[in-house]
């Protein structure tokens, strides 16, 4: 397992490698669950606070909406402080946030504290491609899969106990309980950052003006930055309306929930998958293909037969939006060293999220406007498009940061390895 070079870890940690491994596997597992366990109560919390569908789409946007403007902001923040120390604030504010919306009084105070808890969160998200590849940049697959299962395993074990444990003590307890799992993350990650030096991952890693004009200009990032819009679109607008796609055409609130968690699985199976084809492909667009074509299956099912075959449709979702592992491991697998893997993952995820917040909300005013899911799920089937064109941009092989000669770029970094059969 690889370490971080001896000078920058202070005497009085031993193994530091097994803390950081230790660490994002506890920050992968809070990644989706305050969005995933608080979706399936939203009529629950609505009746008990006063509030209908346009708020309930605003709680729906804000998740892509945060990690847009938080993930922006991210590799400022980490040029500072470094990426340990950026982990251990936004898992702290966002465990604060937690109690804060489980606590709500009213719509204002519920909207506030999923902000912030999901502004954490939205950091987090973009920190934790550069942590993996600062930490491990030998076995980047394999930790990006196992970052990639924990988040997974999260995203659809908190629908499923979301609806049991409100009914046993109230959803107060269920949307509060998820800010112990984002303590503890915070927790390893202050002894860790405390054992680190203070330019540990830190400020040394911001990309120079030409580093972020190159960025800017690069086919593959936005490519990237598309092919991760058009997921997060549809898997922000499937988390938030799927209940309500069910319950309008007869199903029941659990069901709902339980076909959430569903959807949810197949990322498990996306986590363990995609990011060893992708290691292994130099042009991975045909998992983009596949993924695109499973996508329309989905929507087109729900649409024409909701309460037949559901759980077909809904695996159909879930295969869909595999794209989202492999655009994480394309930004690694793209860039030569961590502060580069910081700028493109910022870049792609602030961006990505920022366009991704027009899917919950419009497509639930769209739905209200029409009086049916019809023309909301035949517009998600029109995203494939400009996800087949934005995947084969992405997909082409290339390094971002080759072509920019950067003085903050390590000189004695290998690129990666050519992929092959036996990584």
């Amino acid at each position: 397992m690889h370490a971080p070079p001896a000078q920058a870890v202070q005497p009085g940690l031993r193994r530091p490698a097994v803390w950081a491994g230790i660490a994002i596997a506890l920050t992968a597992v809070n990644l989706r669950t305050a969005v995933t366990g608080f979706s399936p109560l939203l009529e629950t919390i609505g009746a008990d606070l006063g509030f209908g569908v346009a708020v309930a789409g605003l709680l729906g946007t804000v998740p892509a909406a945060s990690f847009a403007v938080f993930g922006l902001l991210a590799p400022v923040v980490t040029g500072r402080f470094g990426l340990e120390r950026t982990a251990t604030a936004a898992l702290g504010l966002t465990a604060v946030s937690l109690l804060l919306r489980a606590l709500s009084s009213g719509a204002p105070v519920l909207v506030l504290s999923t902000v912030l808890a999901l502004a954490g969160i939205g950091a987090v998200n973009v920190v934790i491609v550069p942590l993996v590849k600062a930490w491990f940049p030998d076995r980047i697959a394999v930790w990006t899969s196992a970052y990639l299962l924990l988040l997974q395993t999260g995203q659809f074990v908190a629908p499923l106990m979301a609806v049991p444990v409100a009914d046993a003590g109230g959803w107060r307890l269920s949307v509060g309980l998820w800010a112990v799992p984002a303590a503890l993350a915070a927790a390893v990650w202050l002894v860790l950052a405390a054992r680190t030096s203070a330019d540990h991952h830190g400020p040394t890693a911001s990309p120079t003006r030409s580093a972020r004009r190159q960025v800017l200009r690069s086919p593959v990032v936005w490519g990237l930055v598309v092919l991760f819009a058009m997921m997060a679109l549809s898997n922000y607008t499937i988390i938030t309306w799927l209940p309500a796609v069910l319950t309008d055409a007869g199903g029941s609130p659990g069901l709902g929930g339980t076909m959430v968690a569903l959807y949810s699985v197949w990322g498990v199976a996306a986590a363990l998958v995609v990011p060893q084809v992708a290691d292994r492909m130099a042009n991975p667009f045909p998992a983009v293909v596949l993924c695109s074509a499973a996508l329309v299956a989905g929507y087109v099912g729900l649409e024409r037969a909701p309460m037949s075959a559901t759980w077909v449709w809904v695996c159909a979702l879930g295969i869909g939006v595999s794209t989202f592992p492999l655009c994480l491991t394309l930004i690694n697998r793209r860039t030569r060293s961590p502060h580069y893997a910081s700028a493109v993952s910022g870049f792609v995820q602030g961006t990505g999220y920022g366009l991704a917040c027009l899917g919950p909300i419009g497509l639930g005013l769209l739905r209200e406007a029409t009086g049916s899911w019809s023309a909301p799920l035949w517009t998600l089937v029109a995203t494939v498009v400009p996800t087949l064109v934005a995947g084969w941009y992405a997909c082409r092989p290339g390094l971002v940061d080759d072509a920019v000669a950067d003085p903050a770029r390590t000189p004695a970094a290998a690129p990666p390895p050519a992929p092959s059969s036996s990584r």
